[in-house]
């Protein structure tokens, strides 16, 4: 007696065929609506003052995106290290651990 190939279910679980009507011929229902966020186009600032625009789903249509860190300026891109200091934080680390290695005789 031959079996089916899939006897446990009633279409293989197999990737779905890319392109035009692949969902539709395997009865799969498409994206439902309302669901899913807004996607439209914003500008991006780099920090070199360069801009180009991309479609994200970030803030509203026609909104700017300005990076603080960028391919251009991220030391794992250009190997250069650059200190930052925000805030002052270099500053309160090395007032608090000034005395540390220092020996009172």
């Amino acid at each position: 007696m031959l079996h089916p190939p899939f006897p446990s279910a009633k279409r293989p679980q197999f990737a779905l065929p890319v392109g035009i009507g692949g969902a539709k011929l395997h009865g799969i229902r498409p994206m439902k609506s309302d669901i899913h966020p807004d996607y439209h186009e914003i500008t991006v600032i780099m920090t070199d003052g360069t801009t180009y625009k991309t479609r994200s789903c970030m803030g509203k249509e026609g909104d700017t995106l300005r990076l603080d860190i960028d391919p251009k300026s991220h030391p794992a891109w250009t190997g250069v290290q650059r200190i930052v200091d925000t805030g002052g934080q270099i500053a309160k680390f090395n007032k608090k651990f000034a005395g540390i290695g220092t020996r009172k005789g």
